[in-house]
């Protein structure tokens, strides 16, 4: 949920933004950048529990002086915000789930080596506190509690409680992992954008690791993705994929409601309903500037979010260093654009079943057909240089578990 200023704002001439079209223009340059894919990187997120009793609540005390130097300013102020020792940033979600953020690269083994050796110097540090990293997509046993006191999150909280409890899970008590990709040349941004929505599915139902909340079974295999679905439809849900990704989002970003607005203070609510757009066309007293429709793409959480890089988003958090599985498995796929228009047609059949995917994950049988399909087709491009040793071996033997194991069960329900 960071926030960046893209480098393309120099570009315009005054901050203000005046109208709904340059608005749009603005967007889409700043949010789809062109160029040969090369660059990597992956954002992974934990719950953080008592290791002597996982259902006990987090004190932002205690987890900021684990984290020490590292912890965001978010929740100790004054903290130096240090990276970790291989460059990735740390920040902390609102429910207190910490998150790892790399540092760009052009190889995968690379990537993988720097980000598992960042993500055991985070669980060093918790080990003392006696916390450790969860192991799910969501939180399993707690209730959602907010640890950050920050306007943004207050103003977040409130705008969702209105629509239901899935904002207060999703802010506090799902975690993920997220896959950072280019988003290709110009010619190749829409069948990468097409093609990383059509997989959603497939890979939702794959790994999916979310069965539990709140001590009990849900009946959801990925309750996780079922609470961001249902967050904020406007701002959560996947959207159109047809035409050109940019003009789409562009136009889409500029008709979602406002869930905070920066002001002084710590009341930060947002006049409810009211769109960006609205607020070009002289809704409220001020008038919007390039910062503020910056802030406002920050709090979409789409399965696929563009931000001069496709963020995948998709995914719940795995156990140990299962993450590599699925991340390996995108970037593989996404680095050979005539996979790219093969993955278009082997998952034509999963356009759109989020919902199945997460409700019965591989049970759903035109998602075990496109998994066997992917799998098959990851096989082929999951080779070369930068390709961890063994890994292939763990996605083939994982994935073919879990299919076998929703086959098994179909077959228990049918009895």
């Amino acid at each position: 949920m960071s926030v960046s200023i893209d480098p393309a704002a120099a570009d315009y001439p005054t901050s203000l933004i005046r109208t709904r079209a340059e608005a749009e223009a603005y967007v889409a340059s700043v949010c789809f950048k062109h160029g040969p894919p090369r660059l990597l990187g992956v954002e992974l997120e934990w719950t953080v529990h008592h290791a002597d009793d996982p259902r006990r609540p987090l004190d932002a005390e205690v987890l900021a002086h684990a984290l020490g130097p590292h912890a965001p300013r978010s929740l100790a102020p004054g903290s130096p915000e240090q990276p970790l020792p291989n460059g990735s940033a740390l920040t902390v979600e609102p429910g207190g789930q910490v998150e790892l953020s790399s540092t760009p690269t052009t190889s995968m083994d690379a990537l993988f080596g720097v980000v598992t050796a960042d993500a055991e110097h985070i669980r060093r540090r918790l080990r003392p506190a006696g916390l450790v990293l969860g192991e799910h997509g969501t939180d399993p046993w707690r209730t959602p509690h907010r640890l950050l006191r920050v306007p943004r999150y207050a103003a977040m909280e409130a705008a969702f409680d209105r629509i239901g409890v899935h904002g207060r899970l999703m802010m506090c008590s799902t975690a993920g992992i997220q896959v950072c990709i280019d988003a290709g040349e110009p010619d190749r941004i829409a069948a990468r954008w097409a093609a990383l929505h059509a997989v959603g599915p497939v890979m939702v139902a794959m790994f999916a690791n979310s069965p539990r909340l709140f001590g009990a079974e849900t009946g959801w295999v990925s309750a996780r993705t079922r609470s961001v679905l249902r967050t904020d439809p406007p701002r959560t849900r996947p959207g159109p994929v047809g035409g050109d990704p940019a003009i789409g989002w562009a136009k889409r970003m500029l008709d979602v409601p406002l869930v905070c607005l920066r002001r002084e203070g710590d009341d930060w609510t947002a006049p409810r309903g009211v769109s960006f757009a609205e607020w070009i066309g002289g809704s409220l007293p001020t008038r919007p500037t390039r910062e503020d429709l910056d802030y406002h793409l920050s709090t979409a959480f789409t399965p696929v979010r563009p931000r001069g890089y496709l963020e995948i988003r998709y995914l719940d958090a795995l156990p140990g260093d299962d993450w590599m599985l699925p991340a390996a498995a995108l970037i593989a796929l996404f680095r050979d654009e005539s996979a790219v228009d093969r993955l278009l047609e082997l998952t034509a059949p999963a356009v759109g079943r989020w919902y199945p995917a997460a409700r019965v994950g591989l049970r759903d049988p035109a998602l075990a057909r496109c998994a066997r399909d992917v799998l098959e087709l990851v096989r082929r491009c999951l080779r070369g240089p930068d390709v961890p040793a063994g890994l292939p071996a763990r996605l083939t033997d994982f994935v073919t578990d879990r299919l076998e194991d929703a086959e098994r069960r179909t077959t228990d329900i049918r009895r």
